[in-house]
């Protein structure tokens, strides 16, 4: 009897990875410690990575729910007390170009949970001062710090900004008073991460070989297998490769050694092969409509909303097209 395909979606194999108390402790000192041990694994512990809030502004209320990838808290004994801290970990296929403002929303939205679960306790004035409870917050309490790093499984370099400050229009003699918000980036691609655990030195040495634009593709291939071979490189690493690269494969047939890389690297070609015609048709259609638009003399509100529906993209998707094709001479 055949074995079942295992149908398992990339972003849930790559969070599993990240799962492992090991190999999370081991990304984050590298990157943040230049891989000294300061977080230790048997410290962390799983925290919900569902947040949800609503932020309040005069006439109007935003819903905000944000996932994170994978999110853990470090608890590390101190001589008065316990020390916290909530280690957030994001993963990114493509280049986002307004990353710094979508961490910082997952970090807010995360104080905000800390905020609203510690407001809940003050429901009366008693023995609170008057500031105390109209804030709902005590001033000897301490929220507990995030610090989310960003993993970046893209073969293009990252060129998007990383921190606040470089999506902003802001002349010098304003910008020490404008707050930054900066993020940490880690390039799968290209990095000097001193990494301990072995699955995450042969993931990030494989992610490279792999994503190297320079290497020709036989020759990457050659160069994967042979590294997947001599190091024995465990199944978890090659299915999370996959899960990086987005690829939807039976994990079942991934095997350790030659064979699981093989598969791997024919099927991301397969994928990539897919989604470039996929794209191409997108393109094509987009451009027939954008012209369509203009011969009718529609304006520019018009040809985004006849994009967005048939289609099926988001406004800024559909704004893309539109700059990317322009007005016809």
């Amino acid at each position: 009897m055949p074995k079942k395909k295992q149908d398992l979606k990339p972003d849930t194999v790559l969070k599993n990875y990240w799962n492992n108390k090991e190999q999370f402790a081991d990304l984050f000192n590298a990157a943040l410690f230049d891989g000294r041990p300061v977080i230790r694994p048997e410290e962390l512990e799983d925290v919900d990575t569902e947040e949800s809030s609503i932020l309040e502004h005069r006439e109007y209320a935003e819903s905000i729910r944000a996932s994170r990838d994978s999110i853990k808290i470090r608890k590390k004994s101190t001589a008065h007390g316990v020390e916290l801290v909530m280690l957030a970990n994001e993963g990114q296929e493509h280049i986002h170009y307004a990353m710094p403002m979508r961490v910082m929303g997952y970090d807010y939205g995360t104080y905000k949970k800390q905020y609203d679960s510690n407001a809940g306790k003050y429901k009366t004035e008693k023995g609170l001062e008057r500031d105390e409870y109209l804030s709902r917050m005590k001033k000897t309490d301490k929220l507990i710090p995030v610090i989310t790093v960003v993993v970046y499984y893209g073969d293009k370099p990252w060129d998007g900004a990383t921190s606040l400050h470089e999506m902003l229009e802001i002349g010098d003699e304003f910008s020490e008073y404008v707050n930054d918000y900066k993020i940490r980036l880690v390039e799968a691609r290209e990095n000097n991460l001193k990494l301990h655990n072995i699955n995450n030195v042969d993931l990030f040495n494989l992610l490279e070989i792999l994503l190297d634009r320079s290497m020709d593709r036989n020759e990457a291939k050659e160069k994967a297998i042979r590294y997947s071979e001599e190091h024995k490189t465990d199944k978890t690493v090659i299915m999370t490769i996959a899960g990086a690269a987005k690829c939807k494969i039976d994990y079942s047939a991934l095997e350790k050694g030659g064979g699981g890389m093989c598969i791997l690297f024919d099927e991301i070609a397969k994928e990539h092969e897919a989604r470039g015609e996929a794209r191409g048709e997108a393109r094509g259609e987009a451009r027939g409509i954008i012209e369509t638009g203009h011969d009718f003399g529609l304006p520019e509100d018009a040809i985004l909303g006849q994009l967005q529906k048939k289609l099926n993209i988001p406004l800024q998707k559909a704004q893309e097209y539109f700059h990317m094709f322009g007005k016809p001479v």
